[in-house]
């Protein structure tokens, strides 16, 4: 048996290795820590002391104990053999982003009482839910899903007023025609792909439903009946814990607000690979990360989980690409079995407390919201919010923190992504659509085929420069930027305008100012220097925490000058 380790135990350890890399600390803990963007400290260790204490988490609104998620493919264009090949192929439930009109082809061969089916018509939702009624005929009543009403998501995309007057009429229709339905979606996404932090999406989707709730209840909806007519949106990310936290957070904040009006605390959710982590270049790395994102939606109790196809940033789906989307869900319930008990991660003392941190923050938001009017008075303060953290976002992500794979970190600057047809957006939107890797993968495209050239001169044996080189190389490498190697005076030969010394510090007191004038009579037009010291001839330096992108613009610039 191991033996017992104590806090103080490791503490001690973790201090003398602390001290060994040079750093003068009194606490690991603060040494180690992490802050979130919404300030949510991540510490190092956690332990049983680290249990917050209230209620355990609400039950699930749709999946029971040892029952799969259902698996939900998104379908934007009007094409029955995708929909049938999809349905004949593992998944069970259908995300409808297709007009009123195309509904009866898109659906005329399915067995509509055997899967749930969401529809996502926009404004024209009404439209949507009267042509699935009339395909539906008498097997109405046995349809499961939702109709997906979402005026303030939509109004959050487009920019127009948001009209919240036709829930309550939606809402009878479906209680007449389509009892096994929802008929209201409280789509997140928005607001994280607008570059918002967890907590902000949490905050902005209870204070969404709540609005919902307000509207129906206005309408004569019995405030239990109400609750029974949501289902939320939320997506899921690559960082598996901050997902399985924000899920587990979802389900305590509404659980609050159930309680207040004495409605039964479920929550159903709907979990959506984020569209803001897709990168356009190197878009096979994408199924790394929707596996990640699959596995934590299903591990924090997603009830439904979409996959984005790896493709997704370039345009419309093919059949591989889809196949591998529903398969992801397909493996990790059939043969990693991560279904088979809900809520796995309940009891982590690390994920018992950033559920709870999460939730602190996001309920804090929730009443900023509130304070202002709710979310329709509201839109100014949330828009201004969210472009905050997307500053604090692109400002770290441009420090790599963290690297993209396969983009500003791994790239392959001669790949060429596979065609997609493209899906074009609407013009105007009042909250922009980010995804992390677009300011990098502009500059890929700005460097292209031509592959500009940067001199990576070193001084010294290998053994001191090798790890500079390797960071340089690799750095300008995410922009496009092809580098040869050699010492200062092979840099006439080499076909650049640009160079930069990488050696060791010692070996920059004595030569770097020598070799920085070598260059520049040999025509380099800017010179950068891999570390931090400042020597004279060196135009600029770049180090780890640097800001990439602007290196890599500031590169681009001179050789093309």
């Amino acid at each position: 048996m191991s033996p017992v380790v104590s806090r103080e135990r490791w503490r001690e350890l973790a201090l003398e290795v602390l001290r060994k890399s040079g750093k003068e600390v009194t606490s690991p803990e603060e040494a180690l820590a992490t802050a979130t963007y919404d300030g949510v400290t991540l510490a190092p260790l956690y332990d049983a002391a680290d249990l917050p204490a209230g209620p355990g988490l609400p039950p699930s609104a749709g999946r029971e104990p040892g029952r799969p998620w259902e698996v939900r493919q998104r379908h934007e264009t009007a094409d029955p053999e995708a929909v049938m090949t999809d349905l004949e192929n593992g998944a069970d439930s259908l995300w409808l982003a297709v007009a009123p009109e195309d509904l009866p082809r898109v659906l005329g061969g399915v067995h509509l009482d055997l899967i749930s089916i969401v529809l996502d018509a926009g404004p024209r939702t009404w439209q949507a839910a009267e042509a699935l009624v009339a395909l539906a005929g008498d097997r109405a009543g046995a349809l499961r899903g939702c109709l997906g009403a979402d005026p303030l998501g939509d109004a959050a995309r487009s920019g127009a007023a948001p009209d919240l007057s036709g829930l309550g009429r939606l809402a009878r229709l479906r209680a007449d025609r389509l009892p096994g339905m929802r008929a209201i979606t409280v789509d997140a996404t928005p607001y994280h792909e607008a570059g918002g932090s967890d907590a902000e999406e949490l905050g902005c989707s209870i204070a969404t439903g709540l609005a919902y709730l307000r509207s129906l209840t206005e309408d004569g909806i019995a405030a239990g009946e109400a609750f029974g007519l949501l289902e939320f949106r939320y997506a899921a990310t690559a960082d598996q814990f901050a997902t399985i936290a924000k899920l587990r957070a979802a389900r305590l904040l509404w659980a609050r607000v159930a309680e207040v009006c004495d409605a039964p605390p479920a929550q159903y959710q709907h979990a959506v690979t984020s569209a803001a982590m897709m990168t356009r270049r190197d878009p096979y790395t994408n199924m790394l990360r929707t596996t990640l994102a699959c596995f934590a939606a299903g591990v924090g109790g997603a009830d439904a989980v979409t996959v984005r196809p790896f493709d997704d940033a370039l345009g419309l789906p093919d059949d591989f690409s889809r196949r591998i989307a529903r398969n992801t869900s397909t493996l990790l319930v059939e043969e990693a079995h991560v279904a088979r008990t809900f809520d796995p991660a309940g009891g982590s003392w690390y994920v018992e407390r950033r559920t709870a941190d999460l939730a602190e923050r996001a309920w804090e938001w929730f009443q900023e919201i509130e304070e202002a009017g709710g979310m329709t008075a509201a839109r100014t303060l949330v828009a201004d919010r969210l472009a905050a953290t997307r500053a604090r976002r692109a400002r770290d992500l441009a420090r790599l923190r963290p690297p993209i794979v396969g983009v500003s970190r791994y790239p392959d600057p001669a790949g060429r992504p596979p065609a997609r047809t493209h899906t074009p957006r609407p013009a105007a939107e009042a909250l922009p659509r980010v995804r992390h890797a677009q300011d990098f993968e502009d500059l890929l495209d700005q460097a292209g085929e031509a592959r500009p050239r940067v001199f990576l001169a070193t001084l010294g044996p290998a053994a001191e420069h090798a790890a500079r080189l390797a960071f340089a190389r690799g750095l300008f490498e995410a922009g496009g930027v092809e580098t040869v190697t050699g010492a200062p005076g092979d840099f006439a030969g080499s076909g650049a305008v640009v160079a930069c010394l990488c050696a060791a510090d010692r070996r920059y007191a004595a030569e770097a100012a020598d070799a920085a004038a070598l260059l520049r009579r040999a025509g380099a037009r800017w010179i950068w220097l891999a570390g931090r010291d400042r020597h004279d001839g060196v135009d600029a330096h770049l180090y780890a925490g640097c800001d990439v992108l602007d290196v890599l613009r500031t590169t681009l610039s001179e050789v093309t000058a």
